[in-house]
C-alpha cells in the first residue's frame, strides 16, 4: 500500500509570462518572440538591455511581425517550444506604412 501522498488535483503555481515583440512568423503555428529586459550591471552600475528570443506556439497563426504579445509558459510542445501566445496586446502598426509619403511623390 504505497500510496502517493501527492494529490493529483493539487493546484500548481502560476506559470511565468513575458511580454515581447514578434520577430518571425515563418514557421507553421510557431512565432519567435523577442523579450527585452533592462538590468543594471552589478559592478559598474550601467544599465544594459538583455534580449532573449523564445519560440512560442501560435495555434491560430494570428500573430504578425511587429505585434506585441504576451507569452505564457506551458508544457513542452516540441524540442524548442515551451511557451504559447496567450494574447496579442498591440497589433503591428501598419497605418504608418500606408500613410507614409512615397519616395516618388512630387514636391511643390
Amino acid at each position: 500500500m504505497s500510496e502517493n501522498t501527492e494529490n493529483p488535483s493539487a493546484k500548481r503555481g502560476r506559470p511565468k509570462s513575458r511580454i515581447g515583440v514578434v520577430t518571425s512568423n515563418k514557421m507553421t503555428k510557431t512565432v519567435v518572440v523577442q523579450v527585452e529586459r533592462r538590468m543594471k550591471h552589478g559592478r559598474y552600475g550601467k544599465y544594459l538591455t538583455e534580449k532573449n528570443k523564445y519560440k512560442a506556439h501560435d495555434e491560430d497563426q494570428a500573430c504578425k511581425i511587429g505585434d506585441q504579445v504576451r507569452i505564457t509558459e506551458t508544457r513542452p510542445v516540441s524540442k524548442d517550444k515551451r511557451w504559447r501566445v496567450a494574447e496579442i496586446l498591440r497589433p503591428a502598426d501598419t497605418t504608418l506604412e500606408a500613410h507614409a509619403p512615397s519616395p516618388h511623390a512630387e514636391r511643390s
